[in-house]
């Protein structure tokens, strides 16, 4: 029988994982094996700047957190060395463990979400290449700004020919 003490922290480690994963806008789950230290300090550096939170639990505790998360379609890819990525920006973890994973071939993306859509790992895959909602956000005023220089050249060139007539 585990020690009641034990039994405890581990209900308590379950509910600050559901909260997270209630919280958490998606997430990623990947296996972390074959990493070296430094590389794993490295790629950890990386997801804090992006504000993601990155942990390594136990499969089990991650079961019942999935489960009370309702993402218990996840459960299936809870085997071996499992790592959780949880962000509150829709790519920013899969973004980051993507670039990461094609660089290692002994880190591999497991599956992730968004909300409540599961993504499988070569789903994750294609979401590591959507650009960071800052990069598109730029995109779009880059976009819009083209044609409106260019209304505002014609105007003043229009205001211009009339007052020099």
């Amino acid at each position: 029988m585990p020690n009641e003490n034990i039994l405890n922290a581990k209900k308590k480690k379950v509910e600050e994982i559901t909260e997270l994963l209630k919280n958490a806008k998606s997430g990623v789950l990947v296996n972390y094996s074959g990493i070296t230290v430094e590389d794993d300090t490295k790629l950890r550096k990386e997801l804090r700047e992006a504000g993601v939170k990155y942990a390594v639990e136990k499969n089990t505790l991650l079961r019942f957190a999935m489960q009370n998360a309702g993402l218990e379609q996840l459960n299936s890819v809870l085997e071996g060395a499992t790592a959780i990525a949880i962000a509150d920006d829709e790519t920013a973890a899969a973004r980051i463990l993507g670039k990461y994973a094609e660089d290692h071939e002994n880190f591999i993306l497991k599956a992730g979400f968004i909300g409540t859509e599961i993504y499988d790992a070569d789903g994750v895959k294609a979401l590591s290449k959507i650009p960071s909602k800052e990069t598109l956000l730029a995109q779009l005023v880059g976009s819009l700004q083209g044609p409106v220089q260019k209304l505002a050249a014609t105007l003043q060139a229009l205001a211009d020919k009339n007052e020099a007539a």
